[in-house]
């Protein structure tokens, strides 16, 4: 490094490394910084350069480890990094490339030790490396700790108070990273970090009065999505869209992270490197998240979840919470657009599901958005290419559903909601639906991918909950979707029997059965009882199935018209609820016939009570052909 541009197979000649790594102490005011932070770097554009770079520049590495304790120019670098951000936002404001060109290669270089130390050594040995006196070997003062507080600190305040412009872009983006890189000890550890001394600077001292702003600052980074800069506008020399060298090891340590607080790191498939358009909002939210997950201090919750927890709408007018120092204003707009569009990725995902779950405020503006369909729509492309996505992405997106599905309103909103041709959508041609019926083919088609194929009991059980929440709110739903809700409940209804058949008697052997539904639930009640009970009884049971529609809420949509006169149609307490269904079978129990074959009469009659609501629904040949279908296999 130095004046002259450098390739990957000279950093381990380069002569201004080897006087940073040597034996000989380099004062913070010595010009060799200025000749040591005028470089240029060809960027690499892929793993196997980053794998060059960490092979090539490993013996420099082991020899400022070696060597710092005793001359401390880590320390100086640091101070140099320090001193020259003091002007920063003047020289952003005077267009001064020079200076700031100077200030990033000097992160660029911190960053690039940082990963090396932190992964070799622990954070009280870190301590000792970042600072320097001239004292015995071994001895080091009680400023030590000042130093990477002062060091956080500056790099929480380049990121909040240093306007994004493209001069200045790169440092923003390298100040982000290099505090992901500081909080990736956690990789290193197996068990949960509960008192790190980086997370508590973090979230003490100096840093926690820019709580809200350099949350808000990452959200507005991640709303944004600002791409990076074309190479003209740098001084330093850019090759690639990535956002330089730094970015791409700083990629690879959030990207572990992200693995950590996610639990994907087993049994998980990878997912393709998307394209990074702004990889300054990526490592934005990946910070975020980070520090999101933050272990809670023994004496004070985090600061950083705190603000996540309580931000409001810029046109909320209603006073802050004393009791809650660190919320803020955020457009609500913006942000949400920018979770609609964004969904592509699991950090994304992961960032929306945090907002519903734990901001009340985005909860409510959400679910009052006439727009639902633009959130909805990416959630429901996610769980219908299972297949291609990880474990923990999946997840998230069905308990993104289920959250939604809690409220009434969303129930019934969906199905006024008429979607028309839905392309991703390959089973059938839709070229009309609404989002409701949508939601509901997709759901099923999920459970059916667990069934088959992982036979995840928890994803089956949420699956289930989101179809019991939306069922008392069925409305108009279309002919494909009814057909896939009632041969799904007869054919599970009907393996469901024949494995209590098999239980009453054991001398049968059906292994593959009892063990496809010991994975879905205990004993098949939850699948009979979610399935059937809930959705079949709530359509029949509903409003406007009434001969009177004077309890018919407002804004339900009209019913369609039934072929069987009223006094036909039955009453929500004709059809017996779960609890009883299962005790009917329970105490009557399968019985066989010659052919050793079961006889369940009383699941019969309960699939008569359901004919005439189904007729309802305007497919009613499908409907018997399933009936009679699981009839006469029963029989």
């Amino acid at each position: 490094m130095g004046a002259n541009s450098s390739s990957i197979s000279e950093l381990p000649e380069n002569e201004y490394l080897k006087k940073l790594s040597g034996a000989e102490p380099i004062s913070e005011n010595d010009p060799f910084w200025n000749q040591l932070l005028s470089f240029s770097f060809t960027t690499p554009t892929n793993s196997a350069d980053l794998k060059l770079l960490e092979e090539a520049t490993i013996s420099v590495c082991k020899s400022l480890v070696e060597k710092n304790p005793q001359t401390g120019n880590l320390g100086s670098l640091i101070k140099v990094f320090l001193s020259r951000t003091k002007e920063l936002k003047i020289s952003a404001e005077c267009q001064n490339h020079l200076f700031i060109w100077q200030a990033h290669n000097a992160l660029f270089i911190i960053c690039c030790l940082l990963k090396v130390f932190i992964s070799r050594m622990s954070e009280e040995e870190l301590q000792l490396h970042f600072t320097y006196e001239d004292k015995a070997p071994g001895s080091y003062g009680t400023d030590c700790e000042d130093l990477i507080e002062e060091l956080l600190c500056c790099l929480i305040q380049l990121i909040v108070e240093i306007p994004l412009l493209d001069i200045t872009y790169s440092i923003s983006l390298e100040a982000v990273t290099t505090l992901i890189v500081f909080l990736s000890c956690q990789l290193f550890h197996k068990e949960i970090l509960r008192e790190s001394i980086i997370h508590k600077y973090l979230m003490h001292g100096r840093c926690l009065p820019y709580t809200s702003r350099l949350v808000k600052t990452l959200l507005y980074n991640f709303i944004r999505q600002e791409r990076s800069p074309p190479p003209g506008t740098h001084v330093f020399q850019q090759q690639t869209d990535g956002g330089g060298l730094l970015y791409g090891i700083a990629s690879g340590v959030a990207t572990g992270l992200w693995t950590v607080f996610t639990l994907g790191g087993v049994g998980s498939k990878a997912t393709p490197q998307l394209e990074q358009c702004s990889p300054l909002a990526n490592q934005s939210l990946l910070l975020l998240l980070v520090l999101a997950n933050l272990t809670d201090a023994p004496d004070t919750p985090n600061p950083y979840r705190q603000a996540i927890m309580s931000f409001k709408n810029t046109q909320d007018s209603t006073a802050f919470s004393s009791s809650n120092p660190h919320a803020f204003q955020i457009n609500f707009n913006s942000l949400y657009t920018a979770l609609c569009e964004q969904q592509k990725s699991d950090q994304a995902t992961l960032l929306l599901y945090m907002l519903l779950h734990q901001n009340g405020n985005v909860r409510t503006y959400v679910l009052a958005r006439t727009d639902i369909e633009n959130l909805v729509l990416p959630i429901l492309e996610i769980l219908y290419h299972v297949e291609e996505r990880n474990s923990h992405h999946v997840y998230m997106a069905l308990i993104i559903l289920l959250i939604l599905t809690e409220d009434d309103g969303f129930n019934r909103s969906i199905h006024e909601v008429i979607l028309k041709n839905i392309t991703w959508y390959a089973e059938r041609v839709l070229t009309e639906i609404s989002l409701g019926s949508l939601l509901i083919l997709v759901v099923i088609r999920t459970i059916q991918y667990n069934m088959t194929r992982t036979r995840d009991k928890y994803l089956h059980t949420n699956c289930l909950a989101a179809l019991a929440n939306m069922s008392a709110q069925f409305r108009s739903l279309h002919q494909y979707a009814a057909q896939r809700i009632i041969s799904y409940t007869c054919r599970h209804l009907r393996r469901y029997v024949y494995v209590l058949d098999k239980l009453y008697f054991p001398h049968s052997h059906c292994s593959t059965l009892q063990h496809c539904f010991s994975t879905l639930s205990d004993n098949g009640e939850e699948l009979l009882s979610l399935t059937c009970s809930h959705i079949l009884r709530s359509y029949a049971s509903s409003p406007s199935r009434s001969p009177s529609t004077a309890a018919q809420p407002s804004g339900a949509s009209a019913s369609p018209p039934s072929s069987g006169s009223p006094a036909t149609v039955p009453r929500a307490r004709s059809v017996p609820p779960a609890g009883s269904l299962m005790k009917m079978l329970k105490s009557i129990g399968p019985r066989i016939n010659a052919w050793a074959m079961p006889l369940v009469t009383a699941l019969q009659l309960d699939f008569v009570l359901f004919s005439e609501p189904i007729r309802s629904a305007s497919f009613l040949s499908t409907s018997l052909a399933s009936t009679s279908t699981v009839c006469h296999s029963l029989a």
